[in-house]
């Protein structure tokens, strides 16, 4: 998750250096374009798959959620802050237990009610409407952490049904087939320099996404969760340093309040279902 962080900030640094002359529906097709030889190495581990009808129904609803996140965040890179960027993207863990409560059911207890109300109050302090403009970015990032945030639930579930190699592989192809149609509709011929950015973007990406995935196969979200909060100091100083952005006290603030809120709701999970494996003190032991 560490390096995870740091490739992922750098997807972000070059997005804000290649600026807004392509539209992003056709930087973010590129960026997953481009991506694509990165399949090459995967051609073994994805013909050694038992394909099922579930298992693909699962790739593509992960690829279509993707793609709207994608398209959202290369919009939001465009016109707001890098530290907003990553503060926003901490809200994923917060729409997925909404959602569950909202659709599946799922009982809240009045802790994790109370680390919803914490992480929205940090939205609210980076977004401070009515002290500043609420941008059509910052609303394109709330977009971008729902799905994200479905995203990366539906990643966890196929982490334990197929190799991750299979799920980084079959994530890059569908995002790719998905953002096409958008691409082409306002196509810009990109520059050299423009496809060499792109190629880094997924190179990083692509990488970064591994790494995630690795990190899920082998720890706990309680393990993970925390170690993103790097990214937000990371995309901070980068944006002062390379940028010229000025540092947002706000913005770190509300960043902290949503990343504290989600590594708190991840161990309270992570404790109830300790709960309900382990046998009473009374009970035989095998």
């Amino acid at each position: 998750m560490l390096v995870t962080g740091v490739n992922f900030v750098a997807v972000t640094a070059l997005v804000k250096y290649m600026g807004p002359r392509i539209p992003p529906a056709e930087s973010a097709f590129l960026r997953y374009l481009l991506g694509l030889v990165f399949l090459i190495p995967m051609i073994g581990a994805l013909r050694s798959v038992r394909w099922s009808r579930d298992l693909q129904g699962l790739f593509i609803l992960r690829g279509g959620l993707h793609s709207i996140g994608v398209l959202m965040w290369f919009f939001a890179m465009t016109r707001i802050p890098l530290a907003e960027v990553t503060a926003m993207n901490y809200l994923s863990p917060v729409y997925v237990t909404l959602g569950a409560a909202l659709f599946l059911g799922e009982k809240l207890a009045f802790r994790r009610i109370a680390a919803i109300v914490v992480a929205l109050l940090g939205v609210a302090v980076i977004l401070r409407p009515g002290f500043r403009e609420v941008s059509s970015g910052h609303l394109a990032m709330l977009v971008t952490g729902f799905t994200f945030g479905i995203s990366y639930l539906l990643t966890k579930t196929l982490v334990g049904r197929t190799n991750p190699t299979v799920v980084v592989a079959m994530l890059s192809i569908w995002v790719t087939l998905a953002l096409a149609p958008f691409a082409l509709a306002n196509w810009i011929t990109p520059t050299w320099n423009e496809l060499v950015i792109l190629f880094g973007v997924a190179c990083f990406a692509t990488a970064g996404h591994y790494t995630m995935t690795l990190a899920f196969a082998a720890a706990p979200l309680t393990v993970t969760q925390p170690v993103t909060f790097l990214q937000l100091l990371w995309a901070t100083l980068l944006g002062a340093l390379a940028f010229g952005e000025s540092v947002d006290i706000w913005v770190v603030l509300g960043g902290c309040m949503i990343l504290g809120a989600v590594t708190f709701m991840t161990w309270r999970e992570a404790v109830l279902k300790r709960r309900a494996i382990t046998p009473p003190s009374y009970a035989t032991k095998f």
